[in-house]
């Protein structure tokens, strides 16, 4: 059995701040900032339906391990649909990580404006928050390079299920193959949700230290 492979990420959340006429660096940083929030919009919208597709195959694969080999044609068919929500999920994966990188690109803005800010502690809230995103970005990478790994398996694993000599033993090894590397999905994501989680709030002890005014809003 396998337990369900469900992840929850956190999103960089978003921060008001009342319009100015005036283009400090420290309002260019905040524009930039926000607007990789905004990119990072396709990435939170993958959320939901990636649990839902998990869930789905999760239950599709309960389905097939109840079943005996008299019932193979039916197993050729639910490994089959099973296999077709692997393939959904790699899409939704890459356009997450398309929107984290398009984000992590616009957030890359920031870098040479930071060395203009007039004050010391906002210029060192924004090296330790500069330093944050690209600890958050690379486990991202992490992140993706171990989902992907657990989905190629995945894969492996429904395209075994249609072969009518497939022993239990054989199954089992790959069920095994297929658990530790939803831990290593898992310890990934953990990671990146931590950075994420110190990002959120070192944005905010910069705004603060750049004596922006700005209104605290979470992402949804």
């Amino acid at each position: 059995m396998r337990y369900l492979k469900v992840m929850a990420l956190l999103a960089a959340a978003t921060f008001l701040m009342v319009a100015c006429s005036s283009q400090s660096p420290e309002e260019q940083m905040y524009e930039h900032m926000e607007e990789a929030v905004s990119l990072e919009e396709d990435f939170r919208e993958q959320q939901e339906p990636l649990q839902e597709l998990e869930q789905e195959e999760e239950e599709i694969y309960n389905q097939i391990i109840e079943m005996d080999s008299e019932d193979m044609e039916r197993i050729q068919e639910l490994s089959a649909e099973a296999g077709s929500i692997v393939e959904e999920r790699k899409e939704r994966i890459d356009t997450e990580k398309e929107s984290i990188d398009e984000a992590k690109e616009e957030f890359d803005e920031v870098k040479s404006l930071s060395e203009e800010l007039e004050s010391q502690e906002a210029q060192d809230k924004a090296n330790e928050l500069i330093d944050t995103m690209d600890n958050r970005y690379e486990a991202y990478q992490e992140l993706y390079e171990a989902y992907q790994a657990a989905l190629s398996l995945d894969g492996e694993l429904y395209e075994m299920m249609q072969e009518e000599d497939l022993t239990k033993e054989d199954l089992q090894s790959k069920v095994d193959e297929i658990n530790d590397s939803y831990n290593k999905v898992i310890e990934a994501n953990e990671v990146f949700n931590q950075y994420t989680t110190d990002y959120n709030e070192m944005k905010k002890e910069f705004y603060d230290a750049a004596e922006l005014d700005v209104n605290y809003e979470e992402a949804e």
